[in-house]
């Protein structure tokens, strides 16, 4: 399948392109309160840096953490975006550092004026703002419309408004509810009448399974049309799940290629190698693996290196015995203890 994004005007968050071209870019949002820059927190970005995540957004919801934030953003190569909501002041405050972009939802931010403070900042620093609007939190003169969709337009229209006031256009937009149908149709009718980049993705999706079937049925709606040109999957689970699902999703959909396809069989009574189990040692392993490659997990002899053998490597066992198979062929046999360590080795050598 292949598919031309919508025109958009093109937006750079620190190096990164929002819009402008064909390019979905990845973020997720860090999951924990932002205390301080410890190596600890510098090495958990990386490793969702090398997980394929590109854009990295922390709540930042005092003044205190804003210093921090700042401090943060002259420690990392990964353009992070400042989550503001309720104080103008700490936006302000945040565009004093080397921040890639600012998301605030005007809904709550406060009156007319306050916005126009950080959006005068923020032109003077070339800092894009993410304007969020959520069906959640709606301005209370929307928030008895009936049509959600419609009144989530309404409201990035009247944040717009404000903009083009400032002769502000370094923006993107990102409608989002809870229900899928209802972000899908807000996203249909904002890209009919704008050029703006688009951040999508269903928010507050809910644990794992609910919110990838959410995010991934709304994700296809948009993508597949050429709306959107950056995405979070939403999850109440890790940033790392968010960022896999997210690659899953553009692979699937054939916007993203040049990663790890993973093929695996599902447990059964025939099985001999615990592919559930090895998947969650290695799976992040996999992730971090440059690719194009084509890898399978198989539970037996039956779905073994016979039915795999379109994969460039794969593994499959018995008891305490593995095998390791690289496009059909056995290459080597090994014990359970040292399955990981020997397949990754095997990979790393493709």
């Amino acid at each position: 399948m292949i598919v031309t994004r919508a025109h958009t005007k093109k937006v750079l968050a620190g190096t990164l392109a929002l819009g402008g071209s064909d390019y979905i870019s990845i973020q997720t949002m860090w999951k924990k309160p932002l205390t301080a820059v410890t190596p600890e927190l510098l090495t958990g970005i990386e490793h969702l840096r090398q997980l394929g995540c590109e854009l990295l957004r922390f709540a930042v919801p005092d003044i205190g953490t804003s210093e921090i934030f700042g401090a943060l953003c002259s420690r990392t190569s990964m353009p992070l975006v400042a989550d503001i909501h309720f104080d103008y002041r700490i936006a302000l405050r945040v565009l004093d550092f080397p921040v890639a972009k600012l998301r605030i939802n005007p809904g709550n931010i406060g009156a007319p004026w306050k916005v126009e403070e950080v959006v005068r900042k923020a032109k003077d620093k070339n800092v894009p703002i993410r304007i969020g609007v959520n069906h959640g939190s709606l301005p209370k003169n929307l928030s008895g419309e009936k049509n959600h969709s419609l009144a989530m337009v309404w409201a990035a229209e009247m944040e717009m408004e404000i903009l083009h006031s400032l002769d502000f256009q370094n923006a993107v937009f990102s409608l989002k509810s809870s229900d899928l149908r209802t972000t899908v149709n807000a996203n249909l009718l904002f890209a009919e009448k704008y050029d703006y980049p688009l951040h999508v993705g269903v928010t507050e999706a809910g644990p794992l399974i609910p919110g990838i079937v959410k995010n991934t049925l709304a994700l296809n709606s948009l993508l597949s049309i050429g709306i959107g040109n950056t995405i979070r999957i939403s999850l109440s689970d890790s940033e790392e799940h968010e960022i896999i699902t997210c690659r899953e999703v553009l692979g699937a959909l054939g916007l993203r290629g040049g990663g790890i396809t993973i093929v695996s069989c599902p447990k059964c009574g025939r099985t001999g190698f615990d592919t559930g189990e090895f998947l969650r040692e290695i799976s992040e392993d996999l992730y971090r693996l440059p690719g194009p490659l084509k890898v399978a997990i198989m539970g037996c002899a039956v779905n073994g290196p016979g039915e795999a053998k379109d994969a460039d490597a794969g593994i499959t066992g018995a008891g305490d015995k593995v095998i390791l198979f690289k496009r059909g062929e056995i290459v080597k046999t090994t014990d359970r203890k040292n399955a990981r360590e020997e397949f990754l080795s095997l990979l790393k050598e493709l």
